[in-house]
């Protein structure tokens, strides 16, 4: 027999705590993907080419790409298309494993990151970082990384 458990329903102040954090989520995200439209490009490709840009020799696995972005394999893949036809990326056959893939920064991808990197810079400082006290953003990074390192630790799991 199921024993029921009571709910723990959110104080009024925890609803609104997680409504602000909700709110400010999206409307932030949507600002973001605003001020990247300029480029063509979207808040995706920009964290894809953030991390191709940041990794050994501008490559990533395609399935270590997926991961560190969130995705599943077969969005990025059509992510990665996308971003192909552009001319920022492009795949590239792994010699150790031969079903593995490579995404690849191109020269075109890195020139795009060097013009785009400033602007969405300033977009994070406009929208987000100059709106805060050097306080209380070490408050906000104190509150949210317990949080981070729980869901990080759940990445996978059910």
């Amino acid at each position: 027999m199921e024993t029921e458990t009571a709910t723990r329903w959110l104080t009024d102040a925890e609803q609104c705590a997680w409504r602000t954090h909700l709110d400010v989520s999206r409307l932030l995200m949507h600002q973001l993907e605003k001020d990247l439209q300029p480029f063509g490009l979207t808040n995706n490709d920009y964290e894809i080419l953030v991390n191709l840009s940041e990794s050994a020799e501008r490559r990533m696995r395609m399935s270590d790409l997926a991961t560190a972005t969130l995705q599943s394999k077969s969005r990025l893949s059509h992510q990665i298309t996308r971003m192909e036809n552009a001319g920022l990326v492009r795949r590239e056959n792994c010699e150790s494993d031969r079903r593995g893939l490579y995404a690849v920064l191109t020269e075109h991808g890195m020139e795009t990151m060097r013009k785009v990197a400033p602007h969405h810079v300033e977009s994070v400082r406009r929208h987000f970082i100059d709106l805060l006290s050097p306080e209380a953003l070490q408050a906000l990074r104190d509150s949210l990384s317990p949080v981070a390192d729980h869901l990080r630790g759940r990445r996978g799991k059910a």
